[in-house]
């Protein structure tokens, strides 16, 4: 079986170029659906997040990696060519391992971040509703949930989680150094703009607004923490007014360009502004920037806060690799039971068959026997077939065990015909 990851992430992309890739939830279903049905791939699931977009495929007689590049090069406006060097890809064991560190938060920005794995968890649902997972793919994606469950139980690294909100509320801090008597505006009301909400709780703010363009989650999120609920089309009103932004919407475009800056700046009579983009793609034009007194941070710029507390936490995470470890042997040794699984029923099969010839062609011979000494032929024939079988299948479930004689199972399978 060659199951595959494909994909880029934080730690090999820019926010520029990952944005140009990220997948709406219900855009992955069909990126999923026609990776399956155009190309030879058998399974396939598309995780795309603020942090990465990745592709877990399967196929049995093709190169997955080949397909899925394929498959963007005639789909997307991004091609290949314009990505290439920040594309990785993990095959067999290192997919395997590759799927357990994301679902386990080991690979994320914020080592520990619980948010992973309830994307994953959606993605995986995706897959399943779209009838892209259905397999030993959908066996692997199960288990890399109870191995995430395993790191939580196991490790401390669950209970020093922080998420990308929380980061974001810390680089307040830092440039602010006090929060008290500060104004801040959430852009979104998704689960990044809760989190916000919740680390922004006890800081000291005087004033938090949540705008979202359906305003009754606006509403819902602002009465929870204490906020006031704005209507989308008082954006610049507000935001002559706030001293933090914090935008994690699902825009397909800028919802802040530059232009528009300027003349915010100016109604502000150049008291200064920090935004934070925590959305991918991205909510507010990186150019802003260059206009004076607005200061503009994105998802790539919170790595550098979210670095001093991997320091904190790399010794849980050491544990929590070697779970991983664990596991993936584990459901490598799953793997190749059920890759030898079938060639055990061809190899009963063929002797099955071998027998029942044979009894047919001493038929005449055996006519006069009564119906006991029929049984104990039967009987016999069946035992000594059974005796033939069980010394290559115990060979055959040894090699499984061990990666170095899979060869094995090859050469039992032509002493016996069993690819004729």
């Amino acid at each position: 079986m060659s199951v595959l990851v494909f994909g880029l992430s934080h730690k090999t992309a820019p926010v520029e170029v990952r944005e140009r890739l990220a997948f709406p939830d219900e855009q992955a279903c069909v990126v999923a659906q026609e990776l399956t049905r155009q190309s030879a791939l058998n399974e396939a699931m598309v995780l795309s997040t603020c942090n990465r977009v990745e592709f877990l495929v399967r196929g049995e007689e093709c190169d997955p990696r080949d397909e899925i590049l394929a498959y963007l090069r005639e789909s997307l406006e991004t091609t290949p060519a314009q990505a290439e060097e920040f594309f990785y890809s993990h095959a067999g064991r290192g997919a395997i391992r590759h799927l357990f560190r994301v679902a386990s938060s080991l690979d994320s920005m914020v080592i520990g971040e619980p948010q992973i794995l309830g994307q994953v968890k959606d993605a995986y649902q995706r897959a399943k509703d779209a009838g892209t997972l259905f397999g030993p793919l959908d066996q692997l994606v199960s288990s890399a949930f109870r191995v995430a469950r395993r790191v939580r139980n196991e490790t401390g690294i669950g209970e020093m989680a922080i998420s990308i909100s929380y980061v974001a509320v810390e680089l307040a801090k830092k440039i602010f150094g006090e929060m008290e008597g500060l104004s801040v505006l959430l852009i979104g009301a998704g689960e990044m703009a809760e989190n916000a909400a919740l680390h922004l709780q006890n800081s000291g703010i005087s004033k938090l607004y949540v705008m979202n363009r359906t305003h009754e989650r606006a509403a819902a999120l602002a009465e929870r923490f204490n906020g006031s609920a704005v209507q989308f089309d008082r954006l610049l009103e507000l935001l002559q007014h706030v001293d933090i932004v914090i935008a994690s919407t699902g825009a397909p475009g800028y919802i802040l360009s530059k232009d528009t800056a300027r003349g915010v700046i100016a109604s502000r009579k150049n008291k200064p502004i920090f935004l934070v983009d925590i959305a991918v793609p991205r909510d507010i034009d990186p150019e802003i920037n260059a206009v004076d007194n607005m200061f503009v941070y994105d998802i790539d710029d919170l790595e550098q806060v979210a670095e001093a507390n991997l320091r904190q936490r790399r010794h849980e995470a050491e544990i929590a690799e070697r779970i991983v470890d664990d596991e993936v042997e584990k459901m490598l040794q799953r793997f190749r039971t059920h890759e030898v699984s079938p060639t055990i029923v061809s190899l009963n099969r063929k002797l099955e068959t071998i027998r029942q010839s044979e009894l047919e062609r001493f038929r005449g011979k055996l006519s006069g026997l009564t119906h006991e000494q029929e049984e104990a032929v039967e009987a016999l024939t069946r035992g000594m077939m059974n005796k033939v079988a069980h010394r290559p299948i115990v060979e055959m479930k040894r090699s499984a065990a061990d990666p170095k004689e899979s060869g094995s199972i090859d050469r039992i399978r032509r002493a016996f015909g069993l690819d004729d």
